[in-house]
C-alpha cells in the first residue's frame, strides 16, 4: 500500500502490506510455553513476508488429526472453547474467565439476567465478575446515582467479591474500594492475564489485549447470559498483523502509533478482525503504552487487539495477581488476513481531526487551528505515564498554558501518582506541582469524566461549542458534550504542547 499523502516525500512509514499471509517470515514465540515463562519474546526480522504458496488438497493423516497453525486469538478461543483447532468464521461457545460491567451497562445486564434466569438466580461465579462504577459518578443526576445503587444492591445480594464501590461522592479518597476507569482498574487490580478471555460491557474492553489475552466488548444481552452461564457465543475473527519496527522517536507516544494505523486502514478497516501487534517497537513499549495501542483498535472496527506477552508483561503482573496463567503465541506458519509494516523511526506527531478517529493529520500541519481547551484523561490518555508525559512538556517549556487545561486521572492510583511521583529531570517535582506552575486546572476526581459527555454537571463537559485537543479516543459530534464541539485527538505530548500555545502544536517545539 502506498504511503499516506500526509507523509513527507522522504518519510514512508508503511514498508509493505501483503494479504492472506502465512507467518513463515517471522520468528515465532513458543507455541507451548511453560506456565508463566520468563521473558520469551519474538524477534521480528526486517524482511518482506511472502504470499502463502498454493496448497494442494491433502487427505488427513491416518495416524491422527492434522494440526493447522493458529494465531494468538485463534489459540485463546480454541482453549476457551475446549477445541483442538479453530479457524476464522467458526462460531463457538467459549468459557469466560472474567466479565466486567459498570454503571452504564450493568443495570441493564442485571435486569436481563434476572428476567431470563429468575429473580433469585445466582451468577455463575461470584469471583469472576468484576463490577466497576466509573462513568457517571461525580454528578447530581438522579438516574446516574440510581445506576450505582442498582450495582451495589446486586453485589450485596450476590456477594460479589470484586465490586469497587463509591458512596461518598464529595471525597473520592474516603472510598478505599473505589478505583475509577474500568479498563485501567482491571489492569491495576490484577484482572488482566495472558491467555484468558475477558469480556466487558464497554467497547474499550479491548484495552486488556495488551496483556496477551482475548478481550472485547459485548452488549447487555450477551452479558446477561454470561452472568448466568459463564459462556458466550463468539465468532472467531480473522487476524490482521501489524509489524512496527524502528526506534521510537523521543517525541512520539503510542497514541501517535494507533492514530497512524487507524488513519491508514480507516475506521472500518478492521471490522470484526483481530489486530495483532508485533515488532521491535512494540517490544520496547511499556504496559501502559501497549494498553493505549490496544484501547483504540475498536476505532478501526477491530474485534480485539493483542500484544504477545513478554518479560514486560510478566514484570507488570508480578505484584498484581497470584492466579496462574498460560500465555499463547501465534504459530510460525499462522495465516493472517493482511499484514502492515511500519518504520516508526520516520513517524511524526499526529492528530485526528474532527469528527472521526481516522481523519489523520500531522500536528505541524494543523498549527493554525486555534483551540479553546485541552483535556488530558480517560482510559486512553489518563494513565500515570500520560500525565508524566504532559508534565515533561510543561517542564521543558517553563511557560504557562494559554487555554483551560483539564486533568482527569483514570484511577485513584493514578491520582496518587500525580501527587507523589517525581518527574524525571524536575529536581523532585511531582506532576501536580508542575501542572500548578503551568496554570492547569487541579487534577480532579478519577472517572471517565467528559470523555463521553455525561450529565451536564460532569467536570469539563463541553456544554457549549468549543475546540478541544484531547487525549481521549473518540471525536464524533457530541462525544464530549455539545454536538457542535470540535475534538482533535492527540497524544499527551501534543495535548500539553497545544495547551501552551492555544493552537494545535507539534510537541517537538518543546521537546528538542
Amino acid at each position: 500500500m502506498a504511503a499516506s499523502t500526509i507523509v513527507s516525500p522522504s518519510a514512508s512509514f508503511i514498508i509493505n502490506k501483503r494479504k492472506d499471509l502465512d507467518g513463515s517470515a517471522f520468528s515465532s514465540l513458543p507455541s507451548s510455553p511453560s506456565l508463566i515463562p520468563k521473558g520469551n519474546k519474538s524477534v521480528s526480522r526486517k524482511i518482506v513476508s511472502v504470499m502463502a504458496p498454493q496448497q494442494s488438497e491433502r487427505t488427513p493423516a491416518t495416524t491422527g488429526s492434522v494440526k493447522t497453525a493458529m494465531t494468538m486469538t485463534e489459540k485463546i478461543l480454541a482453549r476457551a472453547s475446549e477445541k483442538p483447532q479453530l479457524s476464522p468464521g467458526e462460531n463457538v461457545w467459549v468459557n469466560v474467565d472474567v466479565l466486567m460491567t459498570h454503571d452504564v451497562c450493568g443495570p441493564g445486564s442485571i435486569g436481563i439476567f434476572k428476567r431470563e434466569f429468575g429473580e433469585n438466580a445466582k451468577v455463575w461465579d461470584r469471583e469472576k465478575l468484576v463490577i466497576i462504577p466509573d462513568h457517571y459518578i461525580f454528578t447530581t443526576d438522579e438516574r446516574a446515582n440510581r445506576n450505582v445503587d442498582i450495582l451495589r444492591d446486586f453485589c450485596m445480594e450476590q456477594n460479589i467479591k470484586y465490586f469497587y464501590d463509591i458512596k461518598d461522592l464529595g471525597n473520592f479518597r474516603a472510598n478505599p474500594d473505589y478505583k475509577g476507569v474500568c479498563h485501567i482498574a482491571l489492569a491495576q487490580e490484577g484482572h488482566c492475564r495472558p491467555g484468558e478471555v475477558l469480556l466487558g460491557t464497554d467497547s474499550h474492553t479491548c484495552t486488556a489485549g495488551a496483556f496477551g489475552q482475548f478481550a472485547t466488548g459485548i452488549g447487555n444481552t450477551d452479558a446477561g447470559f454470561v452472568l448466568g452461564t459463564g459462556k458466550s457465543l463468539l465468532k472467531v475473527p480473522p487476524t490482521l498483523r501489524f509489524v512496527l519496527d524502528g526506534e521510537m522517536p523521543h517525541y512520539l507516544l503510542a497514541k501517535d502509533l494507533i492514530l497512524q494505523i487507524i488513519g491508514e486502514i480507516s475506521v472500518a478497516g478492521a471490522t470484526y478482525k483481530a489486530m495483532e501487534f508485533v515488532g521491535s517497537t512494540i517490544e520496547s513499549l511499556t504496559m501502559e503504552e501497549r494498553m493505549t495501542l490496544c484501547n483504540m483498535v475498536v476505532e478501526a472496527g477491530g474485534k480485539n487487539g493483542v500484544v504477545p506477552a513478554d518479560s514486560t508483561t510478566y514484570k507488570y503482573l508480578e505484584d498484581k495477581t497470584s492466579v496462574p496463567y498460560e500465555p499463547v503465541y501465534s504459530d510460525e506458519n499462522a495465516r493472517f488476513l493482511s499484514e502492515y509494516r511500519f518504520d516508526i523511526s520516520k513517524l511524526e506527531p499526529l492528530v485526528a481531526k474532527p469528527h472521526s478517529p481516522d481523519k489523520r493529520a500531522l500536528a505541524r500541519e494543523c498549527k493554525g487551528v486555534k483551540i479553546d481547551r485541552v483535556y488530558i484523561g480517560s482510559c486512553t490518555g489518563g494513565k500515570t505515564e500520560d500525565f508524566m508525559a504532559a508534565a515533561k512538556v510543561f517542564l521543558a517549556s517553563g511557560q504557562r498554558v494559554k487555554v483551560p487545561t483539564f486533568l482527569v486521572p483514570a484511577t485513584q492510583k493514578v491520582w496518587m501518582d500525580v501527587y507523589s511521583l517525581p518527574v524525571p529531570g524536575s529536581g523532585g517535582k511531582t506532576c501536580s506541582q508542575i501542572f500548578e506552575e503551568a496554570g492547569c486546572d487541579t487534577p480532579t476526581s478519577p472517572s471517565c469524566g467528559a470523555c463521553l459527555g455525561g450529565p451536564k454537571d460532569t467536570y469539563a463537559r463541553m456544554n457549549v461549542p468549543k475546540v478541544c485537543v484531547s487525549t481521549t479516543n473518540r471525536n464524533f459530534p457530541g462525544r464530549m458534550g455539545h454536538k457542535e464541539g470540535q475534538i482533535y485527538l492527540a497524544s499527551p505530548y501534543t495535548a500539553a504542547a497545544s495547551a501552551l500555545t492555544g493552537y494545535v502544536t507539534d510537541p517537538r517545539e518543546f521537546l528538542q
